[in-house]
């Protein structure tokens, strides 16, 4: 089993939305634009949102265990996925990349 990258490459607000549908929060997203993190196989990255981990996972899981060319032909490394959380107030647009290094 491999590690794998993961780097946020977009952040958004829809404040818009937030304003009309989302009750008042403390803590919202903290993610931003080029932070990365880094799957140890399958086992979420410390301090990697609990939500977005959710919406992630199961790619993470497919590229860590040697998968690739996911959704046919979606993306040019095919060892690689360009997957969003669900949160449709904040969505974050992570980038993930199978390492040759092998998970511990």
């Amino acid at each position: 089993m491999k590690k794998v990258k993961i780097t946020v490459m977009k952040t958004a607000c829809y404040t818009d939305l937030i304003e009309k549908y989302e009750n008042p929060i403390l803590h919202a997203c903290d993610m931003k634009e080029g932070q990365v993190f880094v799957a140890n196989g399958w086992q979420k990255p410390e301090g990697f949102c609990d939500s977005a981990w959710d919406s992630i996972s199961a790619f993470v899981m497919t590229l860590a265990h040697g998968g690739e060319d996911i959704y046919n032909g979606w993306m040019k490394n095919k060892k690689s996925a360009m997957i969003s959380c669900n949160d449709g107030f904040r969505p974050v647009s992570f980038l993930l990349e199978a390492t040759d290094a092998e998970a511990e």
